[in-house]
């Protein structure tokens, strides 16, 4: 008798699991795409931010990082924030937000931030792990081009001369770009 029993619990228990509808992996990447939806429609409507980048964590902690072509301020964040905090139901999907700037100890990313740093002095190191400092000239869709300055000694006598010459890097051998904070 225990055995009948025991059968019918189990084909019970794979009902159950069958009606349930969408696993958690599911219901995890619907919020995902929520959450990405709601912050692109958000910098629909601001065009001078830009998204640098979204985190998701295990524990459900959303970090967002953005950029704009005149800086961010604390209300674009709020704005950012609102956008998506407002149109998601934490009954249905608890989880913590941060919307921040970047901030100038993060590594340039995009085309578009390279472009906003024009003029100032950045450190690559590329995929080679070579180091190289130098004013940022120009940038396109597919690479950099920096003012090198350094003194190299003269070909005939003593002494160094001053050298300036552009160098042009393709963002695909760039692992990292700083800009140069001088005080």
């Amino acid at each position: 008798m225990q055995w009948i029993y025991g059968k019918i619990w189990e084909g019970l228990r794979k009902k159950a699991f069958f009606r349930t509808g969408k696993s958690r992996l599911h219901l995890y990447m619907e919020f995902r795409k929520r959450i990405e939806e709601l912050l692109h429609e958000f910098l629909e409507t601001r065009k001078d931010l830009f998204l640098i980048d979204l985190k998701f964590s295990a524990g459900d902690d959303i970090t967002v990082i953005l950029d704009g072509d005149n800086g961010v301020s604390l209300q674009d964040c709020l704005d950012a924030s609102r956008a998506i905090e407002f149109n998601m139901d934490r009954e249905e999907h608890d989880f913590s937000l941060q919307v921040m700037s970047a901030g100038l100890s993060e590594p340039l990313a995009t085309p578009r931030q390279f472009a906003k740093n024009i003029g100032r002095e950045i450190e690559v190191l590329l995929n080679d792990t070579t180091k190289i400092e130098g004013e940022l000239a120009k940038t396109d869709e597919e690479k950099i081009t920096l003012i090198l300055r350094y003194r190299k000694p003269k070909d005939i006598g003593k002494g160094k001369v001053d050298v300036e010459e552009e160098k042009e890097i393709p963002y695909s051998e760039i692992k990292k770009a700083l800009v140069t904070i001088k005080f």
